[in-house]
């Protein structure tokens, strides 16, 4: 592990990201074991939601496969790790209202949370496996709001 990954472990354990990371693998009865870079893998998801195949919270990635899923994934381990800097740098735990309003602002312009979501686009919209969708009009995001 580089220093600015140990740096980034650390500032995330003090900002209680991680901290929560585990919380949300314990909730959802995942396994734990040591990631690259200073991650930890909680693997065997149970909970249903949300409904990604990995999510970070923290230096924590979680997801609902088993670790050899993570393990040939190294492009969507990166992309993961990516959210852990950006908890890092948003000091833990305001990431998670910032991301949602990044995701409802995408899904309105997209009809997709993660295509025009900077967190997203930041950490690397094909490396997590998003495809970017076509920006519409308010308007249009609106009526078909309306719709439904």
């Amino acid at each position: 592990m580089s220093g600015w990954h140990a740096v980034k472990l650390v500032g995330n354990l003090l900002n209680l990201s991680t901290l929560a990371g585990i919380v949300v693998g314990l909730v959802g009865r995942a396994g734990f074991s040591r990631g690259p870079h200073g991650l930890i893998f909680a693997t065997g998801y149970k909970l249903r939601f949300p409904m990604a195949g990995a999510f970070t919270v923290g230096n924590v990635v979680v997801s609902k496969y088993d670790r050899l899923y993570l393990d040939e994934r190294p492009v969507l381990v990166k992309h993961e790790e990516r959210h852990s800097w950006q908890y890092f740098c948003l000091i833990g735990l305001p990431l998670l209202p910032l991301y949602l309003l990044a995701a409802a602002w995408s899904w309105l312009r997209t009809g997709c949370p993660a295509s025009r979501n900077p967190f997203e686009r930041l950490a690397g919209l094909v490396d997590g496996n998003y495809e970017e969708k076509p920006v519409r009009s308010l308007g249009d995001s609106l009526a078909s709001f309306r719709r439904r």
